[in-house]
């Protein structure tokens, strides 16, 4: 790390983030997690990040311990405070702050004049099992690092307390963590979490890129969004649009007639204070009504109002409405601005994250579509006060999804003692979405992932007439693919007797009443197929899925006889 400090203005390459330039600065006890939270918020924000410590001992020319003893801690104090001095300018930064320069008021004043300053707490049983043996703690030095502990938090109790916005990590993971950190530097509610999703193309896991990827990534105009979770963000949404980068104005908001009589008056006026002048198109509720038929007539009402490329298009609605309104915005004048509203438990999770958009036919699912990134996904989490219990626990079923794919510890919490809360629930579920999503927005590998469950489900959407819920269909569809995973062999069989039981505790189906013949039909039509040969995602174990292709014909028809209801 040069000596010299990052310039005081700072522009992210993630373009539609309009980020301000005040700086992100993480103070604490050591242990609390600021430098690893901080490297993953700069990643996330593509900003410089700058450990305090780290700097210190540049300009020293020495380690930390080595000034403590050679210089005293007053002089470590002194560079210290210098430092923070240098730090005060807003720049765009993210920066660690060791948990004794918070100690110090002057540093405190000095370091939150550059930006938001968010001290990170833990149980000081959490911080001994953390720091462990690291020799690189001079304030720890003893023979009993816990009594230790204990004391300093005592004596830099007062200290903390001065500090106005605190996150405890105890039980957070250090996405969970730095979600919440973006959260409170954009001013979310109490509880809230920022994902930043990086939807352009990128090889996560390897350093050399392909040729064919790096054409691919050069072609995509694609940058990073931001997806908010917090409950009371639909009376801000106004203001979070054009905090997001897009231009006051005209707007079309997509809704149906179920929604717009509960949320749609807060929407245009939290609109229109912030300078957009909105104009609402009701469409049919329902999957019958994801169709060209509709998108016509929305094309139709648009032209005769004239609306132009710059004029965004809002999804106020579930997974249909969601579909829709960015397959729309996707097409309409070649695209325009697109924004998600999730009111839906299951959109909120899954169909209002990751760009997907598109319309049935009457021979399947999805089967005309685009990627349409939007420029905002706003999750309100009151939104779902007023949802049936039917379509909540319909959108269970893609949490257990995610928790299956991805995050063993999500799902032990829906097959037993439930999630910490609801905001915390869908921010874990969307991670693993989101996780996913920046591995591959084309679906060109992993991201078939999110399809478990759903060659299955589709089909029983399908054959049902749309009568079966979509996050009812994916909950047979999951039950059927861990059935065939352990016929197989891929995984214990154990695994589909434990599926079972968590979605029966959500009160989601694990047997219809179905032809396994018609179904098999039915996903002649998935899009998910290759060639004419069918896809299915399988399990190995919770956390841990894959893609299998030419699954045997009887393989697939024992699967749905396991959870045809006789």
């Amino acid at each position: 790390m040069s000596n010299q400090l990052p310039a005081s203005s700072y522009q992210s390459p993630t373009s539609n983030l309009q980020l301000p330039a005040s700086n992100i600065i993480l103070t604490g006890f050591m242990g609390t997690g600021k430098t690893v939270t901080g490297r993953e918020v700069a990643a996330r924000l593509s900003r410089p990040f700058v450990d305090l410590d780290d700097i210190i001992v540049e300009r020293a020319g020495k380690p930390i311990p080595a000034i403590f003893a050679e210089d005293g801690e007053l002089a470590f104090r002194a560079l210290e405070a210098a430092i923070c001095q240098e730090l005060s300018v807003p720049a765009g930064l993210v920066i660690a702050a060791g948990g004794g320069a918070a100690v110090n008021p002057a540093n405190r004043d000095t370091l939150s004049r550059g930006g938001t300053l968010i001290c990170l707490d833990a149980s000081p049983e959490t911080l001994l099992r953390r720091i462990g043996d690291d020799d690189n703690r001079p304030m720890l030095a003893g023979t009993d690092r816990l009594a230790r502990i204990y004391g300093l938090l005592a004596q830099r109790a007062e200290a903390y307390a001065a500090i106005a916005a605190h996150l405890d990590t105890t039980h957070l993971s250090i996405a969970a963590t730095a979600e919440r950190v973006l959260g409170i530097a954009a001013g979310l509610p109490e509880g809230g979490h920022q994902l930043i999703v990086e939807s352009g193309m990128r090889n996560a896991d390897s350093s050399a890129p392909s040729a064919q990827s790096e054409i691919r990534n050069r072609k995509s105009a694609i940058s990073g969004y931001a997806v908010l979770i917090a409950p009371g963000l639909l009376p801000q949404a106004g203001r979070r649009i054009v905090d997001a980068g897009v231009k006051p104005g005209r707007c079309a908001v997509i809704t149906n007639p179920n929604v717009a009589g509960r949320h749609a008056p807060i929407l245009v006026e939290s609109l229109t204070e912030a300078g957009f002048e909105p104009l609402v198109f009701e469409i049919p509720d329902g999957e019958a009504h994801k169709t060209l038929n509709t998108a016509a007539d929305l094309y139709a009402r648009f032209a005769e109002a004239k609306l132009a490329r710059n004029e965004p298009v809002i999804a106020l609605g579930g997974g249909v409405v969601g579909d829709l309104a960015g397959f729309v915005a996707a097409t309409w004048l070649r695209g325009v601005p697109f924004v998600q509203i999730p009111t839906s438990l299951l959109a909120m999770v899954d169909a209002s994250v990751g760009g997907k958009v598109a319309v049935d036919l009457p021979a399947g699912k999805n089967l005309v579509g685009a990627f349409k990134q939007p420029e905002l996904v706003l999750i309100d989490p009151d939104l779902l006060t007023t949802l049936p219990g039917a379509e909540f626990r319909s959108g269970l079923a893609e949490i257990v999804k995610a928790g299956i794919i991805g995050d063993e510890a999500l799902f032990e919490e829906l097959a037993t003692r439930g999630p910490a809360s609801l905001t915390t629930m869908i921010a874990d579920a969307v991670r693993v979405k989101a996780r996913v999503v920046e591995r591959d927005p084309f679906e060109m590998g992993d991201r078939a992932w999110l399809n478990l469950g759903h060659t299955f489900g589709h089909a029983l959407e399908l054959i049902s007439g749309y009568t079966l819920r979509h996050g009812e269909a994916v909950a047979l569809g999951m039950v059927a693919a861990a059935e065939m995973s352990a016929n197989l062999g891929y995984c214990d069989a154990e695994l589909p007797g434990l599926v079972r039981e968590t979605l029966a505790r959500l009160g989601l189906p694990t047997r219809y009443a179905f032809d396994p013949a018609a179904a098999l039909a039915a996903m002649g039509t998935d899009k998910k197929r290759r060639g004419r040969s069918l896809r299915f995602v399988l399990i190995r174990q919770v956390g841990k899925v894959f893609v299998a292709d030419n699954v045997p014909e009887a393989a697939v028809l024992e699967a749905l006889e396991s959870i045809r209801q006789l």
